[in-house]
């Protein structure tokens, strides 16, 4: 007897279902920076790196912001976590800073909006995004570390913020699409391609392996929970699942509504490029918008190549998500979930890339 068949959530209307060039003519995504908030974050950073202060540790308390924490907590769960999807603050001096308050900046920027969380095997709360010379094609190396295109992806965590220290010599544009939407456009088409992507599926963890599990997740592209669609997605990371013997194979439809899923992303029509400069910080919510980056052409000089800080944040007001991506976040608990944590892991946050 055939089981019945799975009734998709209905189509999206909320703010999140956004569509790139609509959005591009807009500037509500962006937050300046006033004098006043900006001193307020200067005053902060560099009293505590002057301290020397361990930066993983630093906490909302430690990091005051009497005029710009209620503003930046308001809009972020207004706009990240409930609404579009994303906010560009902008105005942040990072050409008169060292690394060090440069990094004790932003984290203490990230503190008052979330947790931190490990963003990769080595413990880093803060992660930096530089060419490292790397070739995408190892196994074990992961798309951040190259100067080559990242293509649509969602990273483990609520909120990922990115600082901008310096841009490269051309390329390297962020690109954001909204999951929300792909899902909208592929219920109108193909609703039995996208009844698909509501099965586990399976995507390498890039030899980052928490103890006791596979070496490769099984969560669904969508996650209909709570009234909430959510969704991950990495596509070369579930290609190259499919190294391990163990991991299920990829049917002929799988790939076909996979291949929807990327020709939807790459469409114009439906995704925002963005340029950052120096001082931006980008905040981006995983659960309802993809991030990419084009590929770049980096200066010769190294004190001139593109440099951006990382952070990975479980938010305190993020939604409710499955069980099932406790695979990947460890927990589903609110406010404490997310990050990669395997054996030996020690939380850190380095001042340079490694």
């Amino acid at each position: 007897m055939n089981e019945p068949a799975f009734d998709l959530p209905p189509e999206q209307l909320g703010a999140a279902a956004w569509y790139g060039p609509e959005m591009a003519k807009r500037t509500d995504w962006l937050m300046a920076l006033s004098p006043a908030e900006i001193d307020e974050i200067e005053t902060a950073a560099r009293t505590l790196a002057a301290r020397g202060t361990d930066i993983a540790a630093i906490t909302a308390s430690d990091f005051p912001l009497p005029m710009l924490a209620a503003r930046l907590k308001s809009r972020v769960e207004a706009e990240v976590l409930n609404g579009r999807g994303f906010l560009l603050l902008r105005g942040l001096p990072v050409e008169r800073w060292t690394m060090r308050e440069a990094a004790t900046a932003f984290y203490g920027l990230g503190v008052h909006l979330g947790s931190p969380r490990s963003q990769n095997a080595k413990g880093h709360v803060l992660g930096h995004v530089r060419d490292l010379g790397l070739d995408v094609k190892d196994p074990n190396v992961r798309i951040y570390q190259t100067h080559e295109r990242q293509t649509y992806h969602t990273d483990s965590c609520d909120i990922v913020g990115l600082l901008c220290l310096k841009t490269a010599r051309s390329g390297g544009l962020s690109a954001l699409v909204s999951s929300t939407t792909i899902f909208n456009e592929m219920r109108r088409r193909r609703p039995d391609l996208l009844r698909l992507l509501f099965e586990p599926i399976a995507t390498d963890r890039r030899g980052e392996v928490p103890t006791g599990q596979k070496p490769y997740f099984e969560i669904p592209v969508f996650n209909w929970h709570r009234g909430f669609l959510s969704a991950i997605y990495q596509r070369q990371y579930i290609d190259s699942a499919q190294r391990f013997p163990d991991a299920p194979r990829l049917g002929p439809r799988q790939i076909e509504a996979l291949d929807m899923f990327d020709a939807l992303a790459n469409d114009p029509s439906l995704h925002l490029f963005m340029e950052f400069k120096p001082g931006d910080v980008q905040l981006v919510h995983n659960h309802t918008l993809l991030h990419d980056r084009t590929a770049f052409v980096d200066w010769p000089e190294p004190e001139r190549r593109r440099h951006l800080l990382r952070l990975w944040l479980a938010a305190s007001g993020a939604r409710p998500l499955p069980e099932i991506f406790a695979q990947r976040y460890g927990s589903v608990a609110v406010g404490d979930r997310g990050g990669i944590i395997v054996h030996g892991t020690t939380l850190h946050a380095p001042l340079e890339a490694m």
